[in-house]
């Protein structure tokens, strides 16, 4: 369990720190995951307070190369070690994504519909978690950072980045 402890958020690398393209070490135990879990939720907490959007953050994102995601995605948590897919779908959906480590930007990019994760929770046991649309969308995500891909690297095309006011302008609506 994440305890009630308030831990201060960590600075959140951004587009062009290397270690955003490192692929992410395992994690072992729980014991190792656990402060790493923390430092993730209070960073998602105030990153969403200061900039008004997010829904998980990846280890590697506050400079931790593990393969920790921690998720807050309509009402539910998710703390994942050691994801790995089971399945993603054929089936795709193109979609606008933003990104912590580059908060005025989007890519217009292309995802599975639906994926099942299996991962290790906080008490160490297997899980499974099923997904489509949105919080597929977002698993793909923090598992990509993971393995050191960014959504930049998966752009539609020359024409698939825009700044966030741009996007705002051009569709009327925040992302």
């Amino acid at each position: 369990m994440i305890s009630s402890y308030v831990m201060p958020s960590r600075r959140i690398l951004q587009l062009g720190d290397p270690l955003l393209r490192a692929v992410s070490a395992p994690v072992s135990a729980h014991s190792d995951a656990a402060p790493i879990f923390e430092g993730l939720r209070a960073t998602l907490q105030e990153f969403r307070r200061t900039h008004g959007f997010g829904r998980g953050i990846s280890a590697v994102q506050i400079g931790e190369p593990a393969r920790l995601i921690y998720i807050e995605f309509e009402g539910a948590v998710y703390a994942l070690r050691n994801p790995e897919y089971e399945f993603q779908s054929d089936a795709k959906f193109k979609l606008w994504d933003d990104c912590f480590s580059f908060p005025n930007l989007l890519v217009y990019l292309e995802r599975s519909q639906s994926v099942r994760v299996r991962y290790e929770d906080l008490d160490g046991k297997i899980r499974l978690v099923e997904a489509a649309g949105a919080l597929s969308e977002l698993l793909q995500h923090e598992i990509d950072h993971l393995d050191g891909i960014l959504a930049v690297d998966r752009a539609l095309d020359r024409n698939s980045l825009c700044t966030r006011e741009e996007y705002v302008r051009r569709f009327g609506v925040s992302q």
